[in-house]
């Protein structure tokens, strides 16, 4: 009688054992998370929001990196192979890897925010043939219409989490929609005769757009795009013809360029500074879209307001 208490007893803590076991076993596998790839800063900062934390969000490439000239390494390659989904910007932004992302398509979703703007929103560049300019984060309204289209998208591909996304993606662009107010009435303050912005190449045309600043840069939409020495005079008349004050640096983008025109007006006795650093490409060390904005926009405004 004792044995066969003792041999229950063992069976019944070999039971409870298993079916701890199972239990641990279980639990690790549905507690793994789902991967997420998203190839830039911006679109990083937006999706790390909406999912949350039940999902893992990995960002390609990191602060200051220029997605123009990014060139995915086999390490890239398998981190995109591995992740359940990618969200990129499109529009030819990550413009060696845009091949990639076709033949990806095939196994995964590839959602792209560049595809949630209606076309008649995107500007053209100019000499091609139905190319788009892909800087479109830096018109906070706009971003905000294709990061709606991102977050139908993601509530479709995680569809148990769908509740959350969307209540999140709601609060995102209430938020958008107070920066963008803010970058109006902020920007809305530079003297009439000021509003031109100068920068390294042309990615703030959205920008300039949606604020209502002239814009010109000195490179095409890409920095894949040269400068010469013609383009450098170009900048320099203008400049000195129209007295612009400040021409401004690029976080993702070399300084030869600007210095080169700061020194053309100089030789012309044309007092140019400086205006200061923006991120154009790529967020800044923190990560953050709108400290991005922020810093863009209160940079801009006193460079170009002051007497």
């Amino acid at each position: 009688m004792v044995y066969i208490c003792n041999m229950i007893r063992v069976y019944a803590i070999s039971v409870a054992i298993f079916l701890a076991l199972t239990s641990c076993s279980e639990q690790s596998v549905s507690g793994q998370k789902s991967r997420v790839l998203v190839t830039t800063g911006m679109l990083g900062d937006a999706v790390k929001y909406l999912l949350g934390t039940q999902v893992e969000v990995d960002v390609l490439m990191g602060p200051g990196v220029d997605p123009h000239l990014y060139k995915a390494t086999q390490g890239d390659m398998r981190r995109m192979t591995d992740a359940k989904l990618l969200v990129v910007n499109g529009l030819h932004l990550e413009g060696k890897m845009t091949e990639t992302f076709g033949h990806l398509k095939k196994s995964k979703p590839v959602i792209a925010i560049g595809e949630g703007i209606p076309a008649e929103k995107l500007l053209e560049i100019q000499g091609s043939a139905h190319l788009h300019d892909p800087h479109i984060w830096l018109d906070v309204a706009l971003w905000s219409t294709g990061l709606e289209y991102v977050g139908k998208q993601l509530q479709l591909a995680f569809p148990e989490d769908s509740a959350a996304i969307r209540q999140r993606l709601g609060i995102y662009l209430d938020s958008l929609q107070t920066l963008h107010h803010w970058s109006q009435t902020t920007l809305a303050s530079i003297p009439s005769g000021q509003k031109t912005l100068i920068t390294s190449h042309d990615a703030f045309e959205y920008f300039g757009r949606a604020y209502g600043i002239e814009v010109k840069g000195l490179q095409g939409i890409s920095t894949v795009s040269e400068y010469g020495l013609k383009d450098i005079s170009d900048m320099v008349n203008f400049i000195c013809t129209h007295q612009i004050r400040a021409v401004f640096v690029e976080s993702s983008v070399p300084a030869q360029s600007i210095n080169a025109v700061i020194e053309g007006c100089q030789a012309r006795k044309h007092p140019l500074q400086k205006g200061g650093t923006l991120y154009s490409d790529a967020v800044g060390q923190d990560g953050s879209y709108f400290s991005m904005i922020r810093h863009n926009v209160q940079t801009i405004q006193k460079a170009l307001s002051a007497p």
